[in-house]
């Protein structure tokens, strides 16, 4: 995607050839500031502490995290304390686990001393895959689209509500939940998009809504609980939203307030899609409610809000009392019987194990018991 008409990936490898640039999503959309990750220990706290975030671009990060850390040390037992290192950061993103599975079990048999090397070009290939899986996730997505559109007004938009960050931020480029809008945007579809802000770190009304204006889509910035209404009133014509971990049942784990999209949704006849690429199927798990832990966060991103002051200042603001406690539950699991269609990179998918077998015959799905 492109920041000021210039080409920007999420995530690159230093003109230094061992530490990585990526953009600091922290500051956005009021300050676009780069940060270069030099170290294991800064590319866990940029994890953590959500400098980068969802699912595939924390995979990406992490390979690189890796291959940083066969820089320094390509021993057995840096690969090993390296990969705990960073499964520790984010719980519930499956993409984590993927890349770290991936960069340990394609070094393990090489010798240290090539190890750096084999792990740099593997963590760049594993990012130029993402950005692979998430055009042809566009591409799939882009028949919804063109469908809806059919059967529309010449001229009317397409009404798309959308949750949390699923975006070219979220990934490489492109996005996942995104990859469907901008194709069509580019295609000359008229479309229209319902950005829920997504309380508590508005990754939507920061994150989505910047990412909109800057690629010249039509949007609108609602708070959370308006897009029952809006479904209500015949006003949305499809929900999107991305996922971090997807069961081999077809269930969907995504930011809260997911699950609450996909009852409206549900309730009114509004079809809901879900945009992943095939790392963030988690093939092991059958029950999203009984397998994913839900990652619990600081009580302080619900307490405090970050924004621009009128004076211009990039400033933190409690809105709650300050004897008042607070929950963080990250994300939720919506049940597969809610979800219309998961788009892959192979096609969609319908949310059950013979949905998701049919396009990924390789892989053993067990349904629950």
């Amino acid at each position: 995607m492109k920041v000021a008409d210039r080409h920007y990936r999420t995530i690159w490898l230093n003109e230094d050839g061992r530490s990585v640039d990526i953009i600091d999503q922290r500051w956005l959309p009021h300050d676009f500031r780069i940060e270069t990750l030099r170290t294991v220990d800064a590319v866990a706290v940029a994890i953590r502490d959500m400098w980068v975030r969802g699912a595939p671009l924390i995979g990406v990060t992490a390979a690189y995290g890796v291959a940083i850390q066969m820089k320094d040390d390509p021993s057995d037992a840096a690969l090993d304390a390296v990969w705990e290192k960073l499964h520790a950061t984010r719980p519930t993103a499956i993409n984590l686990r993927w890349a770290l599975d991936e960069m340990r079990g394609m070094l393990r048999p090489i010798a240290p001393a090539e190890r750096a090397a084999a792990a740099y070009k593997r963590a760049g290939e594993i990012a130029d895959e993402d950005i692979e899986l998430n055009r042809n996730i566009g591409k799939n997505g882009l028949a919804v689209i063109r469908e809806i559109a059919a059967k529309k007004k010449p001229g009317e938009p397409v009404n798309i509500l959308t949750h949390c960050n699923a975006g070219w931020l979220a990934t490489v480029d492109y996005g996942t939940a995104t990859a469907p809008i901008y194709l069509a945007v580019e295609e000359g579809i008229p479309v229209h998009v319902y950005v829920d802000e997504t309380r508590p770190r508005n990754q939507g009304a920061q994150l989505t809504a910047w990412e909109m204006a800057g690629h010249g889509v039509p949007h609108t910035l609602i708070v959370d609980n308006a897009g029952g209404h809006l479904m209500q009133n015949g006003m949305v014509d499809m929900v999107i939203v991305g996922t971090d971990r997807t069961t081999a049942n077809g269930d969907v784990c995504n930011k809260i307030g997911t699950y609450l999209k996909a009852l409206a949704a549900h309730d009114n006849g509004v079809p809901f899609y879900v945009g992943l690429p095939s790392p963030t199927i988690d093939w092991t798990v059958s029950d999203g409610l009984k397998e994913i832990p839900i990652e619990e966060r600081s009580a302080d991103e619900v307490s405090y809000v970050w924004g621009k002051t009128a004076s211009g200042e990039i400033a933190q603001v409690r809105v709650s009392p300050d004897a008042s406690p607070a929950g963080n539950p990250a994300f939720d699991v919506t049940p597969a019987r809610l979800v219309t269609g998961l788009i892959t990179e192979r096609g969609i998918a319908e949310a059950s194990p013979e949905g998701l077998r049919a396009l990924f015959p390789e892989r053993q799905v067990r349904k629950s018991a």
